[in-house]
C-alpha cells in the first residue's frame, strides 16, 4: 500500500448557528490546507466531532470533500462509530465515492478492553471497504481503549487484508516507535500528536501525521519536517517550541476541538459553534483567547488563506 508521506490535517465540521452542518466554507477550507502544505484530511474524526454527526451528515460532509479536494489531496474517512453496522455501512460508501481511505477508532461504548475484541471490531468496519487503506485510530484518552498497541499489531497482522498502520496519539514515544520497528517498518505509522513532532522524527520514524492544530498552525508544523529533513535542527527546535506554545494557549480553552475551533473565526475562516455537550466559548473568551495568540505573535506566523 501507498504510505503516506506529510502530514495531514483532521479539519473540523462547520455549522451554522442552529447546529445543522455548513457545507459551503469546504471549498475554502480546502483550498487553505492545500496552500499551507497539507497532503490531506481525515474528516470526521474527533477534531470533527464525527460521533455527534448522524450518518447520513457524515456521508455528505465526505461527498463534499472529495468533491472539492484537488487532484492528490488524500480524503481519508474517519468511519468509528457506536454501532458497527453504521460503521460498515459509512467504510462501505467511502469506498464508493472514491475516499483514499478509511480509519475508526475505537467506540466510547462499550469500552473495549481487550486487543481481540478490538481486532473483531477493526475487521468488521474495515471489510466494508476492502479496496481502500484502513487505519485504526490509537487516542485511548477519548474512549478509554489503553490496549498495547504491539501487541495489537501482532494480532492483526495478517488478518485484516487492507489493514495498512495506525494514527498513534498517545504519549508513548517508545511504544511509537517499537511499532513503527515492528517487522521492519510493515505497517505506516502516522505520528499523531502535534507537540512531538520532532523527537518523533529524531527517532528516525515519521514520514507521515494526522495532526488537528494543523488546521491553523499546519504551515510551521510542515515546516518542522522541511528543517528536518534540510539538516536545520535549530529551526526545527523554534518551530516546535512555538507549535507547543500554540498548543499551551487552546489548552486554556478546552482544547483544540473548541479554542482550536475558535482560532478558524480569528483567521478569518468561521466554522460556527460546536455542538452540545461541549461547551462553545464565550465573547469575552475569544478576546482572551486572541490576546494570548497575540503575546506568542502567532497572528504573523499562522496559517494563510
Amino acid at each position: 500500500m501507498e504510505r503516506i508521506v506529510g502530514l495531514i490535517n483532521a479539519p473540523f465540521t462547520p455549522f451554522y448557528e442552529n447546529g445543522e452542518v455548513n457545507y459551503e466554507p469546504i471549498k475554502a477550507y480546502a483550498d487553505m490546507l492545500v496552500k499551507n502544505g497539507l497532503q490531506g484530511v481525515f474528516i470526521n474524526g474527533s477534531s470533527g466531532e464525527g460521533y455527534m454527526l448522524t450518518d447520513e451528515e457524515r456521508m455528505k460532509l465526505a461527498e463534499k470533500w472529495i468533491e472539492v479536494s484537488p487532484k492528490g489531496f488524500k480524503v481519508i474517512v474517519h468511519v468509528g462509530s457506536c454501532c458497527v453496522k453504521s460503521s460498515h455501512l459509512l467504510a462501505k460508501h467511502a469506498q464508493s465515492i472514491g475516499a483514499w481511505g478509511i480509519g475508526a477508532m475505537a467506540p466510547p461504548f462499550p469500552k473495549i478492553g481487550r486487543v481481540e475484541e478490538l481486532v473483531r471490531y477493526c475487521e468488521e468496519i474495515a471489510s466494508g471497504a476492502p479496496e481502500l487503506p484502513f487505519y485504526y485510530y490509537h487516542i485511548p484518552a477519548f474512549n478509554g481503549a489503553f490496549l498495547p498497541m504491539y501487541s495489537f499489531l501482532e494480532a492483526v497482522d495478517g488478518r485484516i487484508p487492507n489493514f495498512a498502520g495506525i494514527k498513534y496519539t498517545f504519549e508513548s514515544m517508545y511504544e511509537y516507535n517499537q511499532c513503527r520497528l515492528y517487522k521492519n517498518g510493515k505497517f505506516d505509522m502516522l505520528h499523531g500528536q502535534d507537540e512531538t513532532i520532532l523527537p518523533s522524527l529524531a527517532m528516525g520514524g515519521a514520514q507521515g501525521g494526522i495532526g488537528g492544530t494543523t488546521n491553523y498552525n499546519g504551515i510551521n508544523l510542515v515546516g518542522i519536517i522541511d528543517a528536518w529533513k534540510a539538516g536545520e535542527l535549530e529551526k526545527a527546535r523554534e518551530l516546535q517550541n512555538f507549535s507547543q506554545e500554540v498548543i499551551n494557549v487552546i489548552c486554556h480553552f478546552r482544547g483544540n476541538i473548541v479554542g482550536g475551533k475558535r482560532i478558524m473565526k480569528l483567521i478569518g475562516l468561521d466554522l460556527g459553534k460546536n455542538r452540545v455537550p461541549f461547551q462553545n466559548m464565550t465573547d469575552e473568551e475569544e478576546l482572551r483567547l486572541k490576546a494570548e495568540l497575540e503575546a506568542i505573535h502567532f497572528f504573523e506566523r499562522c496559517n494563510k488563506l
